[in-house]
Formats: C-alpha cells, structure tokens, sequence
C-alpha cells in the first residue's frame, strides 16, 4: 500500500522534460524628456532532458504586464443634447501596459482553464470584481478597446517565431507613454493548450533626468511643485507680454 501510495505521489509531481530558458534584449528603459518608446527583443530556447516531441507541437506565449492600477470606467450618454458621465465602473486591478505574444492561433496555444489560472489573457489580466453596476463586462471591453488604441493594449497572435521546437523570438513595441516601474514578463511553454513549464523576468522603466525630477517633486513635495508651476506660468505671461509690447514699439 505505502508502495503504491509513493508511485502516485511521484507520478503527480514528474521531472520538467522541457524547460524555457529566456532573455531579454535590455532589461532597463530609460524615460526622458525625448522619449519616444522602445522595442524589446525577446528571444529563448527551450531546454530538454528528451527528445522532441512532435505531436501536439511545442507552443510558447510571452506576455509583459506593466504596473497595475485602480480604474474608474465612466459611461457618457447625450442628454438635452449634452454628453454627460452616467454609470460608472472602478476596475480593481488593470495593468497600465499588457501585451500578449504567441506563436500560434489563441486556441491552439492555451485553453480557458489554463488561461483563466495563469491569467494570460488581456481580459484575465484585468481584476474587476468589486464592479458597483451589472453588465461590467461592457466596461472592461470598453477598458480595453481605448487602451488597445493608444498600444497600450497589444494582442500580437503568431508573432513568436519559433524554430523547430527548440528556438523562440519575438519583439515587444513599448509606447512613448508609459507608467514608471516594473514590468513583468512572463514565458509560457504549452502543449496541447496545457502549460508545461513557465518563466518569468522583469524589465525596469523608470523615468531621468528632468523628467524624473519633475515626476518625483510633484509626488513628493506637491506644494512646492505647484508653487514654481505657479511662479513658472507667471515668468512666462509676464515674458510674453514684454515681448508684445517691444514688438509694438
């Protein structure tokens, strides 16, 4: 009994036979005043203990989250021919950045249960639980068309190129636009839908220079930062002016 008891056990929990091994082409951006996004290479290899399995073929599926934040989704709707804010959603949890690469079709490459545990998926990416109205789904679709047209959300279907089964790349555009932090990466390797093995990494995005000066004196000291905006603004009317002036004269 003990003997069989053991030969389940380690049937439950067997060696990883096919492992992703993964890099990164940088793994630090640098946000100034000039910036106008960047593009990640991502590329790996898959490492095995086995020979290669052909059937159901290798696939791999890449994903970078950036920094999660709270969200408050607002519905406008004309009323006596005015567009005014009516229902609203605060979305819990939706990254400021999330894009998904595979090297396949989607239902090829992972199933719903393993999407919905691994949160792979733009939609389960984003946590909207604590939704205050019904129908927040349309919310969250709405979320994510808006971000999907400012590149913020990105859905790249077969962009990972991967050779015979053992080599994968791909690459990642990052908008000008983005949250300071860190961005996770995660690697998926899959087989008939199933993950296999996973990786994960992080790309660090953090702001220098004057626009980091900036970005921290208004979180940090807000006082002081709205004073010399004020003092700023003021230097620049009164600068103007006297330049009008000396152009009449």
């Amino acid at each position: 009994m003990l003997r069989f008891f053991l030969i389940a056990w380690l049937a439950a929990f067997p060696a990883l036979a096919e492992e992703v091994v993964a890099g990164l082409s940088q793994t630090r951006i640098s946000i100034s005043t000039n910036f106008e996004g960047s593009e990640i290479l991502i590329f790996g290899a898959v490492k095995r203990e086995d020979t290669i399995v052909e059937e159901p073929p290798l696939q791999v599926l890449i994903t970078v989250e950036g920094p999660s934040r709270t969200v408050s989704v607002r519905r406008k709707e004309k009323r006596f021919g005015i567009w005014v804010n009516t229902d609203s959603v605060e979305v819990d949890r939706a990254p400021s950045f999330y894009a998904v690469a595979t090297s396949g079709p989607w239902t090829e490459v992972i199933t719903d249960t393993e999407d919905l545990r691994h949160k792979v998926s733009t939609l389960r990416a984003i946590r909207s639980v604590g939704a205050k109205i019904q129908g927040s789904e349309d919310f969250t679709d709405a979320l994510i068309r808006i971000r999907s047209k400012d590149a913020l959300y990105q859905t790249n279907i077969g962009s990972v190129e991967l050779t015979e089964q053992t080599l994968f790349s791909t690459s990642v555009q990052l908008p000008a636009n983005l949250t300071e932090g860190d961005y996770k990466t995660r690697f998926f390797l899959t087989r008939g839908g199933r993950v296999i093995d996973s990786h994960e990494t992080v790309i660090a995005v953090q702001k220098v220079g004057l626009e980091r000066f900036l970005f921290r004196l208004a979180h940090d000291q807000p006082l002081i930062y709205g004073l010399m905006s004020l003092a700023i603004a003021i230097a620049a009317g009164w600068g103007a002016s006297a330049a009008f002036r000396f152009l009449r004269n």
